[in-house]
């Protein structure tokens, strides 16, 4: 057994994983308007925390984590491990006072940024490699220890002078990591592999102990991944015929196990929190990290650039992370952009009838083509809504439905709106794109033709100014 690095081979496998890996560990760090002020920003670290076993008995949150899965290892073969899990990094802030002390504030607002406290999220993880051979019976016991720590960040103006103090405080973490394999009776050489990760951190609850006190002594966001450098792993959720009922009596707790990588490839597992399908993958439209896996990335690169410029000034000050997604926004190129619009993952050939509507096209003409029907003109056409003629250039005021909207359109009722076009769709319906008056970011969803769309009856007619 050892604890140092992984050799080339299985490093560049485990590498593969890690891009989906990495949005486990940031799934929610932190959410859009990423501001430490926002109030769903004051309830983080959701997924995967395993709190000290104290704390554990006290609000019946998990101090555990088990996988199983079953394996098919080749003779002599080695299994891979790396724990990975995030550890709560408490920071203050601090300014600096005319005697030269320090002292703690709420903020201190820069030129560019608003410096607040905030628990930043660290890496850890842990690593080893054992031969599967030594597995059966009670199998290998891994111990880990993280230190406490503190480090400190002077805060400078643009000229160098000294304005105040970050500080940032680690807890000490300590955990360990139970690796045991058995094999399975019957005509397949098949083992069940339990691997199993627990916090032992030592803490003593004190009088108004809430979760946030628990969370610098929990493991955050807590995952598992695996590599079998000669056979392979059976697929937890789709297993073949035969191996059904071995699987049923795999035990997972707080976790879920699924074959990683390329598709095709079963050398690798990644036991997430988030219960995911065989062989994820990251999008390969994903401009980013986004931190923020509750909103299409579209509309969520959209609204980050539409902050006003004191909210990203306090986005910035919060985390570095959150810095990072605030500059990915403001500087994200249009085609990059386009490209997070209605991505198709798969397209197959059919045969048989011609499709519906076909005749009022040009021969040759694909019935789902915008262009395909010379008759209609978004940006000419017309609609009349109550007696008024409603086109491109109209205001309406609008009057979202219930019985068919989206629940976020009701905040718009009574709003004013800019018509920006009137379309026809394949089935004779008619739809009203519209931008909405005073929102900050109606320019960029004009340039990017991003609109929020109604049928006729959901709109009033207004007076042009």
């Amino acid at each position: 057994m050892t604890t140092v690095a992984f050799a080339p081979g299985t490093e560049a496998r485990f590498a593969v994983a890690r891009h989906v890996a990495d949005a486990v560990l940031f799934e929610g760090y932190v959410l859009y308007p990423y501001r430490a002020s926002a109030a769903k920003n004051r309830l983080r670290w959701q997924f995967g925390v395993l709190v000290p076993p104290v704390w554990s008995g006290v609000a019946d949150e998990p101090d555990v984590q088990r996988t199983e899965c079953l394996m098919e290892p080749r003779t002599g073969a080695e299994l891979a491990v790396e724990v990975r899990f995030l550890r709560a990094q408490r920071r203050t802030v601090e300014e600096l006072r005319a005697d030269g002390s320090f002292a703690p504030v709420a903020e201190l607002r820069l030129d560019d940024r608003v410096l607040v406290a905030w628990d930043e999220g660290v890496e850890e993880r842990v690593a080893l490699v054992v031969p599967v051979a030594e597995l059966a019976g009670d199998g290998t016991v891994l111990p880990f220890t993280r230190p406490a720590a503190e480090e400190i960040e002077e805060v400078t103006d643009a000229d160098g002078r000294i304005l105040g103090r970050l500080v940032r405080r680690r807890e000490e973490i300590s955990g360990t990591l139970r690796i045991s394999a058995a094999e399975l009776d019957g005509p397949y050489r098949v083992q069940r592999l339990a691997v199993t990760v627990a916090n032992t951190s030592a803490w003593t609850v004190r009088p108004g102990a809430d979760r946030h006190a628990a969370l610098p002594y929990s493991l955050v966001a807590t995952h598992t991944l695996l590599r079998l450098d000669a056979g392979s792993f059976l697929s937890m959720t789709d297993p073949p015929q035969w191996a059904k009922g071995a699987v049923a009596g795999c035990r997972n707790l707080h976790t879920w196990p699924v074959l990683a990588g390329e598709p095709g490839r079963d050398d690798l597992v990644l036991s997430s929190p988030i219960i995911l399908e065989d062989h994820p993958a990251i999008a390969p439209e994903s401009p980013g990290a986004l931190y923020d896996a509750t909103e299409i990335d579209e509309i969520l690169a959209l609204r980050t650039a539409a902050l006003t410029d004191e909210e990203k000034r306090e986005a910035r000050g919060t985390d570095a992370r959150a810095a990072a997604v605030i500059e990915l926004a403001d500087t994200m190129p249009p085609e990059v952009l386009e490209r997070l619009h209605g991505a198709v993952r798969s397209l197959r050939s059919v045969t048989g009838a011609r499709e519906p509507n076909a005749d009022f096209l040009e021969p040759d003409t694909p019935w789902w083509d915008p262009g395909g029907d010379t008759g209609v003109d978004p940006g000419r056409d017309h609609v009349l809504v109550d007696g008024h003629a409603v086109r491109a250039g109209s205001r309406v005021l609008l009057r979202p439905r219930l019985r068919r909207t989206d629940a976020q359109d009701l905040f718009l009722d009574g709003r004013a709106a800019l018509v920006e076009a009137v379309l026809h769709d394949v089935d004779g319906g008619v739809h009203i794109a519209v931008t909405v008056e005073d929102d900050p970011g109606a320019d960029i969803r004009r340039e990017q033709g991003r609109f929020l769309y109604f049928q006729p009856d959901e709109v009033e007619a207004l007076e042009d100014r």
